[in-house]
């Protein structure tokens, strides 16, 4: 049996047997329950897991990191809803979809008509379930809240019910295959409906608000790259002092993503909710980690020579996949998106 980090990542869709793999380790399910047949980890191992998915490959991670993340929404599920998808699968659940709001929910009876087309959405040609924000609408028109804002929940729907678009076409993170989908028009029933803040499981890692445990896992997808990116580097013969900078803040990332994790879980754990300063100051903290990881890439790349600049060479691939991933909208800044 193959470990991870002998399969083959430069090519543009996972193969079969990697899926296999993925699965006989249960790597999809790394936040979901054990009654439901997953690993049901905390915080700190689950984040520890995702940063040497992405030091072994950044689509790995990456692919790993978004579609457990989508799992993790068994938390927001009704119960019977989570039972008929994970407990009674004719294949490995997973989940996988967009955060963005592209498209419209009508009601309509006891659910909803869905239409639109929505963007990256990571692993789209192998996820069992797709997952998706959309606005209510009664009679074409915006269902608003109190504070005058369209009303939006999350829905998931099974893979027969969408149609993939094949047009992932960047420089790097190519295997992700984080395709776009469209729903035409397709009612579903309400109770397949959710949203992030509505929590059906007793688990601790449910309490995590959802923005701080998108965050923090992506944070680690980051440091893994960067750290992979360190390793090649290492192979150039490039001068080690031109190397510090990047070897002391990947140190420093991790440093600070572990000892947040472990803050988080102990609160969590206790049954006390997750204020909203640590959200906001997480946040803040990781989009500077991110930028100060990108900043130490870039000056060390100049010294590492003709083969950094190779388009089949492994040190350039790591650079890609770094590079396609800060274009995530989670840590750029409001005035650069």
């Amino acid at each position: 049996m193959k470990k991870l980090s002998e399969f083959d990542f430069e090519r543009e869709e996972f193969s079969p047997e990697l899926l296999e793999q993925i699965a006989r380790e249960n790597l999809w399910n790394l936040w979901v329950p054990e009654a439901y047949g997953g690993l049901e980890m905390g915080l700190p191992d689950g984040l520890k897991k995702l940063r040497e998915l992405a030091t072994i490959d950044g689509s790995l991670g990456w692919t790993v990191t978004l579609c457990s993340g989508a799992n993790f929404f068994i938390g927001n599920l009704q119960e019977q809803v989570a039972d008929e998808i994970f407990k009674t699968p004719c294949a490995p659940v997973c989940f996988g979809g967009s955060g963005g709001v592209f498209g419209t929910a009508e009601k309509s009876g006891e659910g909803y008509v869905l239409t639109g087309t929505w963007k990256y959405a990571t692993g789209a040609p192998f996820l069992t379930h797709f997952t998706l924000n959309a606005k209510i609408q009664e009679n074409g028109e915006d269902v608003l809240q109190e504070d005058g804002s369209p009303l939006i929940r999350s829905f998931v729907i099974k893979k027969e019910e969408v149609r993939v678009i094949r047009d992932w076409n960047t420089m790097g993170l190519k295997a992700t295959a984080t395709d776009s989908f469209e729903v035409p028009s397709k009612w579903v029933h309400a109770k397949y409906s959710f949203t992030y803040n509505e929590v059906h499981q007793p688990q601790p890692i449910f309490k995590v608000p959802f923005a701080l445990f998108a965050d923090l896992t992506l944070w680690v997808n980051y440091i893994g790259m960067a750290d992979h990116f360190l390793e090649e580097a290492k192979e150039t013969g490039s001068p080690e002092k031109k190397l510090k900078p990047l070897y002391e803040t990947i140190k420093r990332a991790d440093a600070s993503t572990m000892n947040l994790a472990e803050r988080i879980q102990k609160k969590v754990a206790a049954g006390d909710p997750v204020p909203e300063a640590w959200t906001n100051d997480i946040h803040q903290e990781a989009a500077d980690s991110v930028r100060s990881l990108s900043q130490a890439i870039m000056e060390a790349f100049p010294y590492l020579g003709i083969r950094a600049a190779r388009e089949n060479h492994r040190l350039n691939q790591v650079f890609r996949d770094y590079f396609t991933a800060t274009q995530h909208h989670i840590f750029r800044r409001p005035e650069d998106r």
